[in-house]
C-alpha cells in the first residue's frame, strides 16, 4: 500500500509527505553500509514506485536533452495520468534536481506527450534526512 501511497501523493505535488514516504522506504530497505549514497536511493526510489508500473512504463537513465534523467514514468497507453522525471541529488537539496531537470532539458523525450508532466526533484542530505520538491508543467 505504501508504493500507491506514494504515487498518489506525488501526483498530489504533496511534497513533504512523498519526502516521509521515501524516508521510511530508505530506512527499510537499505543496509547501513550502503545507506548513504545515490545509487542506494535510486535503488530505493524503483522499489518505493513500484506499483507505478501498472500505470507506467518506467525508465531508469533514459538519454533526453543534455544528459540521463535518472527516472521517466511515461504513461501506458489508455491512461490518463502525468508524465514524470525524476532527478535524484545526495548531499544536495531537491531544488538543485528541479534545476538540472530544466537546465538539461531532461523533459525532451516526452515533447510528444500532451497533458501534464510533473519534474520531481528528490534529495537525500546525510544531516538533514529526505526531501522533495514537484513542479507541474503544462503542454
Amino acid at each position: 500500500r505504501q508504493s500507491e501511497e506514494l504515487l498518489e501523493e506525488t501526483i498530489a505535488c504533496n511534497s513533504d509527505r512523498v519526502a516521509e514516504i521515501l524516508e521510511e522506504v530508505h530506512q527499510k530497505n537499505t543496509s547501513i553500509i550502503a545507506y548513504h549514497n545515490e545509487l542506494s536511493l535510486s535503488v530505493t526510489l524503483s522499489l518505493a514506485y513500484y506499483s507505478a508500473r501498472n500505470d507506467y512504463e518506467i525508465f531508469r537513465e533514459l538519454p533526453s536533452g543534455k544528459g540521463y534523467a535518472d527516472l521517466t514514468f511515461i504513461p501506458r497507453k489508455g491512461v490518463n495520468a502525468p508524465a514524470m522525471v525524476i532527478e535524484l541529488k545526495h548531499n544536495n537539496n531537491a531544488q538543485t534536481a528541479i534545476e538540472q531537470i530544466r537546465a538539461k532539458n531532461y523533459t525532451e523525450k516526452l515533447e510528444a506527450f500532451s497533458g501534464e508532466i510533473l519534474i520531481v526533484g528528490i534529495s537525500y542530505d546525510e544531516d538533514k534526512g529526505h526531501s522533495c520538491v514537484i513542479e507541474k508543467i503544462v503542454k
